[in-house]
């Protein structure tokens, strides 16, 4: 439930905010504006962070917010504690958006798939030592994510610093990055829609299951599918990403017709790619379902 709130209220706020690189940091690359790449980037921090700050205040009261919507009181109180103990992985979240964004408008992929791989295996470890060796439970998984989350920004800050790739558009901070602030505002609102509008209609389900006649196994039951399925549902949404840039850096070098080709090339491939995993899902629909029904009773008893 906890989990489900901060995405509907926080990261997906968030990654759509920072989408909005795609096409400036895209646009500018394909362009050879390369010192634009780190004013952008050092804007849509200084965005993002400050909206850190209301959303971080809203986590904080998550207990009572659900209580306002009828969710009871017991699921509603851990949700709170799990709340507040993310808040830190909120400005983490961001940040490594950021990152992210202006790494991959240049076509710099592989060294973000290795700081998310060293991330996932460090995450096992954090969570490990936090739940387990320092008993804080729940509470430790919480703050395991922030603690990974940094640990991943980390890891990019200093490639962005170091390698020799980023030399042209990473030339240190700016005041410039403080100027046309509104004008990236206007991009990231409409971005930030796009995303949370598809984020939100699966999100929704798990906060609306609360309402049912059994809300432990309804909640659980939900939660864990949508969490399994959120895995498969990745990869087109990592096809959209791989789209987004391609278009922009078309676009800023004055090449209209290659934009367009490559739409229709990445379309093709996310037609096939929902039939092989319309497929899939149909083939392993029994083992999926008793599997989660059974995750599910052992997270009520």
């Amino acid at each position: 439930m906890a989990t489900s709130f901060a995405g509907v209220t926080g990261y997906s706020l968030m990654m759509g905010s920072a989408s909005a690189l795609d096409t400036l940091c895209g646009q500018a690359y394909g362009a050879k504006e390369y010192y634009l790449l780190g004013i952008y980037k050092q804007r849509a921090m200084l965005i993002l962070t400050l909206l850190c700050i209301p959303l971080a205040t809203l986590w904080f009261y998550t207990n009572e917010i659900l209580l306002l919507f009828g969710q009871e009181a017991d699921i509603a109180w851990e949700a709170g504690i799990y709340a507040k103990w993310m808040i830190p992985s909120l400005f983490a979240y961001g940040l490594l958006q950021c990152h992210v964004r202006f790494l991959q408008s240049q076509n710099i992929v592989f060294p973000v798939m290795l700081s998310s791989g060293l991330t996932a295996c460090l995450h096992l470890l954090v969570c490990w030592l936090l739940v387990y060796q320092l008993g804080m439970g729940s509470k430790g998984a919480a703050l395991g994510t922030g603690i990974s989350n940094w640990i991943n920004v980390a890891i990019l800050a200093v490639y962005v610093r170091l390698s020799p790739k980023c030399k042209k558009t990473w030339v240190g901070f700016s005041k410039e990055a403080f100027y046309d602030l509104v004008g990236f505002i206007k991009l990231a609102v409409p971005s930030a829609l796009m995303v949370c509008l598809e984020w939100w209609s699966f999100e929704f389900l798990v906060l609306l299951s609360g309402l049912l006649p059994n809300p432990q196994l309804e909640t659980s039951v939900l939660s864990v599918t949508l969490n399994t399925a959120s895995f498969v549902f990745m990869i087109p949404f990592g096809l959209g990403a791989a789209i987004s840039t391609r278009v922009s850096n078309e676009l800023g070098a004055g090449r209209p017709e290659a934009a367009k080709l490559a739409l229709r090339v990445i379309l093709c491939l996310a037609i096939a790619g929902a039939i092989m995993i319309g497929i899939f899902l149909i083939l392993i629909r029994n083992m999926w379902g008793y599997g989660v029904m059974h995750t599910a009773m052992k997270k009520r008893w």
